[in-house]
């Protein structure tokens, strides 16, 4: 009966699933660069649940990233050579959010910082008045904190 019991406490701690928990933080003003990134998120969510392990990322935008969250993104940039790469971007941040249950968080002083009204904002970013402070919610929280910049 103890050898039973041992060893059904071995089996459980075995085939128990870990959860990976990442805030990703965005302020990069490069757009390609950004895109790939996304890329490499949602494969890496893929190679955890492979695992049987279980994924809760969040996305940060703040800074010189926020124009990936307006649906008027043609308007606020600069640089026309920039609109394919912002158009990718956000394919990929949609595919994260709603089909990787991915949470994507801008900062309200970034979006008026680059002129972005909030009503035009993607329908699934959540706002935030200040994405420092959500993201140290996150760490505090036991996120790892992984940026690109």
């Amino acid at each position: 009966m103890k050898y039973m019991l041992l060893m059904l406490l071995v089996l459980s701690g075995v085939t128990q699933a870990k959860e990976y928990k990442a805030v990703f933080d965005c302020s990069s003003k490069n757009s390609g660069y950004v895109a790939s990134r996304m890329f490499l998120i949602e494969r890496t969510i893929d190679m955890i649940e492979k695992n049987g392990d279980s994924a809760k990322f969040v996305l940060t935008i703040h800074g010189s990233c926020a124009p990936i969250v307006s649906r008027n993104f043609d308007e606020v940039i600069t640089d026309d050579s920039d609109l394919d790469n912002i158009q990718k971007a956000q394919t990929q941040l949609a595919r994260l959010a709603n089909k990787k249950d991915v949470e994507v968080v801008v900062c309200a002083m970034s979006l008026n910082a680059n002129t972005i009204e909030e009503e035009d904002v993607l329908p699934f970013v959540k706002i935030s008045k200040n994405s420092f402070i959500e993201t140290i919610g996150y760490q505090n929280d036991g996120y790892a904190l992984m940026t690109f910049k």
